[in-house]
């Protein structure tokens, strides 16, 4: 059975205006339970990650500073949300939720968190809506639980993992692979240990051609045995930060390829959801929709 991390916190209130859709992540249940691509079983309420899988993938300082809400104005700035302890809260359940979902994909080969791919999150300090990097610390989990030797990180948000590649910049078990626009944020970029930068406007031929290129480099020279994957959704042309082209049967082909590569080699995957900032939040929600749909058909 396909196994679904998500609570009602991951939907956390924000001032008017904000231009994160936090609301997605109310709709993205509904949407999958409408359709009948899940059923109340599918879903399961994560425990918080615990401190020490927080440490293994930042620093104690840093995570001292946003437990006790210490953060500077200017750190909490660059996060992009206002800082509460509810926030934190929801940042640590969504790591959790990423680590039990791994735990699952372990089982079936494949789970799923609704939230997740913060992969802004440097080791020392949070950035664009991203304060814990839950894809680090489920890699970290995974390895010191003796679950996976060597974790590729399959990036392909439009934009970069630089918090990703700065937390495994020196770690040769973990391979970070990032597709995303050239000219947008961030606009320093990190060293991941395959970076694809796209032009803006890339359509999904072209696309679809970069990424199969890159997956074959990533296994020409590296053996997973666990993948995350960051499925974020902002690569559609309908997205306000995204500056690229790609449709939802683009998304949906994109999709294919990554589940379809971890099925055929039987590595495990742990699948989160990522960015996404079209301006109809049907357009997000149908998009996201598109990969648990594909897990479905796929795997079980």
């Amino acid at each position: 059975m396909l196994k679904i991390a998500y609570s009602p916190s991951y939907c956390h209130p924000l001032p008017a205006g904000h231009r994160f859709p936090m609301e997605k992540y109310e709709l993205l249940p509904l949407q999958l339970r409408h359709e009948g691509t899940a059923v109340d079983d599918n879903f399961f309420s994560p425990r918080p990650a615990n401190e020490a899988s927080i440490l293994r993938a930042h620093t104690p300082d840093y995570w001292n500073k946003l437990n006790t809400l210490s953060l500077s104005k200017s750190e909490i700035r660059a996060t992009g949300f206002p800082l509460s302890q509810d926030l934190v809260d929801r940042e640590v359940l969504i790591a959790g939720g990423s680590i039990e979902a791994a735990e699952f994909a372990l089982q079936h080969g494949i789970a799923m968190n609704i939230a997740g791919g913060t992969h802004h999150a440097y080791s020392d300090r949070g950035e664009g809506f991203c304060l814990l990097n839950d894809l680090a610390i489920t890699a970290r989990w995974l390895q010191n639980n003796q679950l996976a030797a060597h974790v590729l990180i399959i990036d392909l948000d439009v934009h970069q993992g630089n918090g990703t590649a700065e937390i495994f910049r020196e770690d040769p078990t973990v391979f970070t692979l990032s597709l995303h626009g050239a000219k947008n944020y961030p606009h320093r970029k990190e060293m991941s240990d395959l970076d694809v930068p796209l032009e803006d406007g890339i359509t999904d031929e072209a696309y679809l051609k970069q990424l199969q290129n890159a997956l074959d480099q990533v296994f020409n020279q590296f053996e997973p045995d666990f993948i995350l994957y960051q499925s974020g959704v902002d690569v559609l042309a309908t997205d306000k930060l995204g500056r690229l082209g790609l449709s939802l049967a683009g998304v949906h082909q994109r999709d294919r390829i990554v589940l379809n590569l971890a099925k055929e080699l039987g590595v495990p995957i742990q699948c989160s959801m990522g960015g996404g900032y079209s301006q109809k939040i049907s357009q997000i929600i149908e998009a996201h929709a598109q990969v648990y749909r594909l897990a479905q058909e796929l795997y079980f």
